[in-house]
């Protein structure tokens, strides 16, 4: 029997059957992301992970991905279902590492470390050990969060620096493994999020007037629809959370 190609067969399918872990689970939008879930399709079929959770999962310590990884393989044998999507909620903008720059003369090779380590470095581990565990047939997801100040093209204001580059290769790095993972399966979608401003600790200080700042419930259920309509032809896209296409 061949399997099917075209997004309208397999619209929602990955949501409807299977398995799914959200990693940054303990995060405004992860965690919204796994309440939905629940509500949406069950409780038990979903896991979030965390440096909270148990096991613990930190994007700075590979033993760590590895570690959750086996237990998430552990946890979908034991269900009896297999893993259909993996979703990414994490980042950090600033903190004790340091803010970000409005100028090259602020640059500071501590905080770019730190933010390359967990906006691109962390996430490119987690799909070294999490993409294996998506079933090998039927429709799969990818979904890691990126940011449209991430976009090259986009960029018409300068500043912020390394997280910029940060979420611009975590982009490189999602489309690239796109093109893997669609050779293993070919009902697979591997995508970047732009999730809009969310009100949550990381975007709080910088929510500025005007901007459409949304609460993580509602910011996880309009991400969550985006995704439950996308099929192969979005895999290695960069969409906003309205479903529209990001310029790389």
């Amino acid at each position: 029997m061949t399997e099917p190609t075209s997004s309208t067969s397999t619209n929602n399918a990955w949501a409807a059957d299977g398995l799914t872990v959200v990693i940054g689970a303990s995060g405004g939008l992860g965690a919204a992301w796994v309440r939905e879930l629940g509500l949406r399709h069950g409780a038990q079929r979903v896991l979030g992970l965390s440096r909270q959770s148990q096991p613990p999962l930190d994007l700075t310590d590979e033993a760590t991905i590895a570690a959750a990884a086996q237990c998430t393989a552990q946890w979908a044998q034991a269900q009896g279902q297999p893993l259909r999507a993996l979703l990414l909620a994490t980042g950090f903008l600033y903190g004790p590492q340091g803010q970000p720059e409005r100028s090259f003369t602020q640059l500071d090779p501590g905080y770019l470390a730190h933010v390359f380590a967990i906006n691109t470095i962390g996430p490119a581990l987690v799909l070294k050990h999490f993409l294996p565990l998506l079933a090998n047939q039927g429709p799969v997801l990818a979904a890691l969060v990126s940011a449209k100040v991430g976009s090259i093209g986009d960029n018409a204001l300068g500043g912020w620096y390394g997280y910029r580059a940060s979420k611009a290769a975590l982009n490189q790095i999602v489309k690239t493994a796109s093109i893997e993972l669609a050779r293993r399966n070919r009902q697979a979608t591997c995508l970047a999020l732009h999730p809009g401003t969310v009100d949550t600790a990381l975007s709080q200080p910088f929510a500025k007037t005007g901007l459409q700042v949304r609460p993580a419930d509602v910011a996880a259920a309009e991400l969550l629809d985006v995704l439950e309509a996308c099929g192969p032809d979005k895999n290695g896209a960069f969409l906003d959370w309205k479903g529209e296409g990001v310029v790389w």
